[in-house]
Parts: C-alpha cells; structure tokens; sequence
C-alpha cells in the first residue's frame, strides 16, 4: 500500500485500544501477562506432547501445531503493541504494517486449517475405528498440516500483494495490530476487487471448512448415538468435547468482528473485539485441551515434574 504523497519510510499510526494515559500502565501490565501466559501454556503443551511418548499420535500431533500457531499468532501482533505502550509510541513502518497483515492472515488461515483436519481425525476415529491407524498414518498428518501451511501463505501474499497497489493519505489506523479490513478502509483508491478478492477467499477458505468441520460432528454425533455403552459414549463427547469449545470460540469471535466490523466501520470498538480472537483464544486453547484431557493432564505433570528436578 503506497501512502499518498509519502515515501516508504512513512509510518501508520496504531491507535490501539485506549489514547488514554492512566489506562496504558494497566493495559501494559494486561496484556504482557497474557502473553506470557500464551506462551508458557503453549509451550508446555508442546513439550508435554514431545517428550510423553504416549502422545505421540494424530491428535497430538495436531495439537502441539495448534499450540505453535498460537504462540506465533499471539507474538506477530502483542509484542508491537507492548512496545508501542511501553515507548509511549504509535508509529508502526510501511513494512512492518505489511509484514503484520501478511503474518496475521497466514497463522488466522492455519488455525483454521488445523481445525478442520482436527476435526476429520476425530470424525475417522469415532466413525471408521478399525480403520483409523491405516488412514490416519503419518504421511497424510503431516500432508494435511502442510496443505494449511501452503493455502495460508498463498492466501495471506496474494492478499498482501494486492494491498500493494493502493495508496492512501491518512494513516490512522484505529486498531493494536494492522488488519486488512482497516488498510483497506483506508484506501482513496478503488478498492472493488480487493473486496471481491475477500469475500471470495472467506467464502472458500472460511465457509467451506467449517461447513466440513458441521458434516463431520453431524456424522459423529450420529455414530456416538448408536453406541450401546453409556462409558463408550461418555468417552467419545469427553474426547470431542474440547475440539469443539475451541472451534466455537475461533468462528464464534471471528464472525462476531465481521459482524462488528460491518455495523460499526472504522469504530475503536472493533479493536476491542477483535481482542477476543487474537489474543483470549489462543490463550484459552491449552487451558481447554489440558484441563478437558486427563492424558494431557498427566504428560503435563510429568513434564513439570522433570523440569522441577533439575533444579
């Protein structure tokens, strides 16, 4: 996106959450917490799936992609936005403000990607039982995750690119992280085939997937149903029960943005929201997956218990 006027060097300015002085020391102290908490949560899931050999199946090895998706979602946007608090500074640069939209869309694709094949490894384990290790085998997880990887990065530079060509003059940008959404608000140029570009890609890349992840638990809920065993049931919701938190709150805070970004354009309020999806679910995720999960549970204690040894 070429500023009008400007050179490359020229900054956006991110309002951020709060232009007011009292609230920055809490807000600093806010979020620098939930960070490390996102981090450390993360990084533990990580761990605890690497090191308990027990974990070392499809689920897992899903799982720990989510965690790493989340740690690096969560570090493309708070860390510039502590900085910004903590030098009292606003100013993002051109680059940097592109670089942000174009790591934000890629890991927003990957999670997504990686709950749609969360999803189909749950719908093979319930639905297809005997067959699960012979689909599920190695080569296709790691297949799968690297078709989100190839999607989302695709996605994320054709849109980036497409940013390039537009230019603008003012370079407020009401938000703690630059978004698509507001760069293109942004715009004086004609912006009609971005937007077409963007409802094109959320339709394949949003709908589609979670239409996929509806069929599947659909399907499940049905076989569940036909199980004879309250005990077989019990297990098979228990194991999809936490999947299915995280896919509500991922859609649930992503399309209450869009549709707060629709009735209120360019609003501060719409920063606030997206909070939600940027930073409380990924920092929610291991909390779900750990505390739901009586295995990852034990891998975790087995894990801090090895790190307390060492000192």
């Amino acid at each position: 996106m070429k500023p009008g006027n400007l050179s490359n060097t020229a900054e956006f300015l991110l309002l951020g959450l709060s232009e007011d002085p009292e609230l920055q020391p809490l807000l600093f102290s806010l979020f620098l917490s939930v960070y490390l908490v996102t981090v450390v949560g993360n990084l533990l899931i990580i761990l605890a799936i690497i090191y308990d050999s027990h974990l070392h199946t499809p689920m897992y090895f899903f799982l720990s992609n989510l965690s790493f998706i989340d740690i690096c979602f969560t570090t493309t946007t708070l860390p510039k936005m502590l900085v910004n608090i903590q030098t009292q500074s606003n100013a993002i640069s051109y680059p940097g403000c592109l670089t942000q939209i174009c790591f934000v869309l890629t890991f927003v694709g990957l999670e997504n990607g990686i709950l749609v094949t969360m999803a189909y490894d749950r719908f093979v384990a319930i639905c297809h039982p005997l067959r699960y290790n012979v689909i599920m085998n190695p080569k296709l997880c790691g297949l799968l995750v690297l078709m989100s990887f190839l999607i989302s990065v695709l996605d994320a530079l054709l849109h980036t690119l497409m940013a390039l060509r537009l230019s603008c003059t003012d370079l407020t940008i009401p938000h703690f992280f630059c978004e698509l959404a507001h760069i293109l608000k942004l715009s004086c140029s004609d912006i009609h085939i971005n937007n077409i570009l963007v409802y094109l890609v959320t339709s394949l890349l949003g709908v589609i997937p979670l239409s996929g992840i509806i069929f599947s638990y659909t399907r499940i809920v049905s076989s569940v149903l036909k199980m004879p065993s309250a005990g077989r049931k019990y297990k098979a919701f228990s194991i999809c029960g936490s999947h299915l938190v995280v896919v509500s709150l991922f859609y649930g805070t992503g399309f209450g943005v869009y549709l707060s970004s629709a009735a209120t354009p360019s609003s501060r309020k719409n920063a606030i929201v997206s909070v939600m999806y940027t930073v409380v679910t990924p920092m929610m995720n291991p909390f779900i997956y750990s505390l739901r999960n009586k295995d990852m549970m034990g891998a975790l204690r087995k894990l801090i218990s090895r790190i307390s040894s060492f000192y």
